[in-house]
């Protein structure tokens, strides 16, 4: 099982679903909408932006500000998440199509866009956390970090949720998300 699978499985337990859709206001059925479209959607953005050496490196070093995370207890991680920083890492990563890729997420699971806001800056911290210990558990450098995503976003088992986060992505309609993303890149986690 890749990353994104576990991941995915972890936050699929109802508790923490129940958990997610309280801090937002939202159901459950929703919240687990989101994750199962929000983390492909942030993985290809990250996969996206790190595909060049500068964005790689970027990353790369968003995730040593990580790697210490405990994200082995989910639900513990969620109570004490640094929601601002999870806005700026959301930021970051999908630049200037953050609104626009929210509001076609809150579309898709009939949310809001300010409780996909909401959650989608609790799923950021813990995704850098599990990124985070994947570089430091592997000794990862930018290009291992790059693969990493990769083979995560491609191995995925779950393809069906990979294209449409990758339709949410394609904001200009044009088939592709790599312009779309790529122009975020030097944008890339520079607090």
């Amino acid at each position: 099982m890749n990353l994104l699978d576990m991941l995915t499985g972890q936050l699929s337990n109802q508790n923490t679903l129940n958990q997610l859709g309280q801090s937002a206001g939202a159901d459950s059925n929703q919240v687990q909408q989101l994750v199962q479209l929000g983390l492909p959607l942030l993985m290809q953005a990250m996969g996206k932006n790190s595909s060049t050496a500068e964005g790689a490196q970027a990353l790369t070093a968003a995730l040593d500000q990580h790697r210490d995370a405990d994200v082995t207890d989910i639900a513990g991680f969620l109570n004490k998440v640094d929601t601002t920083d999870g806005a700026k890492i959301v930021q970051h990563v999908l630049g200037e199509k953050n609104e626009t890729v929210q509001n076609n997420l809150a579309k898709q699971t009939g949310m809001d866009a300010s409780q996909v806001s909401n959650i989608l800056t609790m799923l950021a911290p813990l995704l850098m956390g599990f990124l985070g210990q994947q570089k430091k558990e592997q000794n990862l450098d930018a290009a291992g970090i790059s693969g990493l995503l990769t083979n995560t976003i491609g191995q995925s088992s779950n393809s069906g949720m990979m294209n449409i986060a990758t339709q949410l992505l394609d904001t200009d309609k044009d088939g592709s998300f790599l312009d779309d993303v790529g122009s975020m890149l030097g944008k890339l986690f520079k607090k």
